[in-house]
């Protein structure tokens, strides 16, 4: 192998050659840089010995845009001249010269989990995402596996979630394993098998300074999310789902997005009929700022496919994304000469949708969409007998709030890909 030098961020060095664990347990704020040190960590190991690597996720389609894409991204410092790394696609795969192997896996199709045998490196991604079911299912079918190593990453999201009750403290079980306290403060605690890693985004040295400006923002216009986002810290959500929602004029919001340098159109349509509602959106995405418009709105319900298909001629020439739940409905708006597609919707996706239009720095609504500014300024979080928020479920179904998810399924609100690590 080619000797290529690679920067990594200090507070990761240990991380990356440790292998001395069975589970990596890597928690912290956005931009900490977990998930591209993992790749950094997985390729260097696949390159030094023969193994097979299984990357996971709740669904399987997000592989491509985030752990996929990542590890192309690293795998472009560690082997620039692709002598050692090749990435395949249909199925997606990463194969090395030595013989190594990664698949990729999801656990909305468990029954693709057959092909996992010889596997010793596992990589769940957005672990909080999947269902604590699916993480045992994953253990058993790895049982017996001598040099079996499982690595984590994730946010730390809300104390209901079985990465805190797991990891941490199961209070319906009285069962503390690492106080959440020691853990923000020691950032790196080893208990028996499992490595435990705190990350914020002061570990990252190659984020830009807007970025972390951005974040610390949120301290004023969402303070539950800056514990989680900036701090990385667990913690109970706010009632209300978006607080980084703001309603303007319409001519005030239009003469915002004319001065967009180079804005980004997404269309997204939630189906209903009688007792739920058809709702289309259309979005500008203001990426240099992360700001999200929302500029048109279609709302009705009680129609035939034919109505909505004259209702929404305006926005005929636009690439529509739609909820895939609705198949007939799909078929006659094509059929009518729509651009429509299939929304890519499975198991975690509703709470994936939500998280990242809050990441946005704002969304700004404009007066002549009336259900929009219902739905995101006051959908709020559920609760349960205790009173703890739900993050999972919500206090209606807010269909453009679904519309804008659907529309904007394809874009990431933040990425810091090749700010965390380099050459040198």
């Amino acid at each position: 192998m080619t000797n290529v030098q690679l920067q990594v961020a200090d507070h990761f060095h240990d991380f990356i050659f440790d292998w001395n664990h069975k589970i990596y347990s890597l928690i912290g704020a956005y931009g900490s840089g977990k998930s591209f040190n993992i790749p950094i960590k997985i390729h260097l190991k696949m390159m030094q010995e023969k193994r097979r690597a299984m990357v996971v996720r709740e669904v399987y389609e997000t592989h491509l845009d985030s752990t996929y894409q990542t590890l192309m991204d690293v795998a472009e410092l560690l082997d620039p001249e692709e002598k050692y790394i090749t990435f395949k696609k249909s199925p997606l795969r990463v194969v090395y010269a030595n013989g190594s192997e990664i698949i990729f896996r999801g656990l909305d199709k468990v029954e693709k989990m057959k092909s996992i045998q010889g596997i010793t490196i596992v990589w769940i991604e957005e672990a909080s995402e999947i269902k604590y079911a699916g993480y045992k299912e994953l253990l058993l079918r790895l049982r017996n596996k001598d040099s079996l190593h499982i690595l984590l990453s994730t946010n730390p999201v809300s104390e209901d979630n079985w990465v805190y009750t797991h990891f941490f403290k199961d209070e319906v079980n009285d069962r503390t394993v690492l106080e959440p306290e020691r853990f923000y403060s020691e950032r790196v605690v080893t208990l028996g098998d499992t490595y435990y890693h705190h990350s914020t985004v002061d570990d990252n040295p190659f984020v830009n300074e807007s970025y972390i400006a951005e974040l610390d923002k949120m301290e004023e216009y969402d303070p539950d999310l800056y514990r989680v986002a900036r701090l990385g810290h667990f913690g109970i959500l706010g009632d209300r789902v978006f607080t980084n929602v703001e309603r303007v004029p319409h001519d005030v919001g239009m003469d915002l997005v004319s001065k967009i340098t180079r804005p980004i159109y997404k269309y997204g349509l939630d189906f209903g009929f009688e007792t739920s509602y058809n709702a289309l959106t259309e979005s500008v995405i203001d990426h240099q700022n992360k700001i999200l418009y929302i500029t048109k709105e279609y709302y009705t319900r009680g129609i035939t496919d034919d109505v909505l298909a004259a209702d929404i001629v305006d926005f005929k020439k636009n690439v529509i994304t739609a909820d895939n739940a609705h198949p007939s409905t799909i078929a006659y708006l094509k059929q009518s000469g729509y651009k429509i597609k299939k929304t890519k919707k499975g198991a975690g996706s509703v709470i994936e949708g939500i998280r990242k239009l809050k990441r946005f720095y704002k969304i700004v609504i404009l007066d002549s969409c009336p259900n929009a500014w219902r739905d995101f300024s006051t959908l709020s979080y559920k609760e349960d007998k205790n009173g703890q928020k739900l993050e999972k479920e919500y206090t209606f179904d807010a269909h453009v709030v679904d519309s804008v998810k659907y529309g904007i399924e394809d874009y990431e609100v933040s990425t810091l890909r090749g700010q965390n690590a380099r050459r040198s």
